[in-house]
C-alpha cells in the first residue's frame, strides 16, 4: 500500500492509473504535450503529405516497384507541384503519360527525364551542366515549364498540356493526360 491514506481509499483502477501516471516519463509526456497541442500549420502539412503518399504509393507501385524509390518520387513530385502551383495528382498523370515514371526517358525529339523536358531548356538558362534524368532537377524544370504555361492559358489546363507537350490546337494529348487523372490519380475532373 502506499503512504498516502486518501489513494488507499480508491479502487484498484484507480490506484493504478495514478501508479502508471506517476510512472510515465516527464521528457516523454511534455513531447506528447507539445505534439498534441501544436496547432502549427507543419505538423498538418506533414501529417497531409504522409496521407497522401500512403495513398498514392499503392497507386504508384505498378511502374516503381521499389518502397523507398517510390516514397523519393513521391515527395518531390509533391514538392515541386506545390512550390508551382500545381496539383500534385497532374503531375502524376502527366509523367504516367509522358515517361511512365522511368527517369532515363529519352523521346524522339530528343525529351528527357520523367517530364520528358526538351534539353535546350538548358542551355537557354545557362546551366547546361544540369542533368535532366535527376529526378530533382527533371521535376523543378517540368512543373516550372506546366506552371507557365497554365499562366499563359489563363488557367485552360486543357492548352496548357498541350503547349506542354507541343501539340497546342489539338486534344490528343490532355486527354490522354485527364484519362490517367481521373483512372489512377485523382478520380472525377480537375
Amino acid at each position: 500500500m502506499s503512504n498516502n491514506t486518501a489513494v488507499d481509499t480508491l479502487p484498484d483502477s484507480a490506484q493504478a492509473a495514478i501508479a502508471f501516471h506517476e510512472s510515465i516519463d516527464p521528457e516523454l509526456l511534455d513531447s506528447l504535450r507539445e505534439a498534441v497541442n501544436n496547432t502549427n500549420e507543419d505538423f498538418m502539412e506533414r501529417y497531409d503529405a504522409e496521407v497522401w503518399m500512403l495513398a498514392m504509393s499503392s497507386r504508384l507501385e505498378r511502374y516503381v516497384k521499389n518502397p523507398d524509390e517510390r516514397m523519393q518520387i513521391l515527395t518531390l513530385v509533391r514538392k515541386e507541384a506545390l512550390r508551382a502551383d500545381l496539383q500534385p495528382e497532374l503531375v502524376l498523370a502527366l509523367i504516367e503519360v509522358e515517361s511512365h515514371f522511368d527517369r532515363f526517358a529519352v523521346s524522339r525529339v530528343g525529351a528527357q527525364g520523367v517530364m520528358q523536358v526538351m534539353p535546350f531548356w538548358k542551355k537557354e538558362l545557362g546551366r547546361e551542366e544540369d542533368n535532366l534524368t535527376v529526378l530533382t532537377t527533371n521535376l523543378r524544370y517540368g512543373c516550372t515549364i506546366l506552371k507557365h504555361y497554365l499562366d499563359k492559358e489563363k488557367g485552360d489546363i486543357r492548352r496548357a498540356l498541350a503547349r506542354y507537350n507541343g501539340s497546342l490546337g489539338k486534344d490528343w494529348y490532355p486527354e490522354r493526360v485527364f484519362t490517367a487523372y481521373r483512372k489512377n490519380w485523382k478520380g472525377g475532373q480537375i
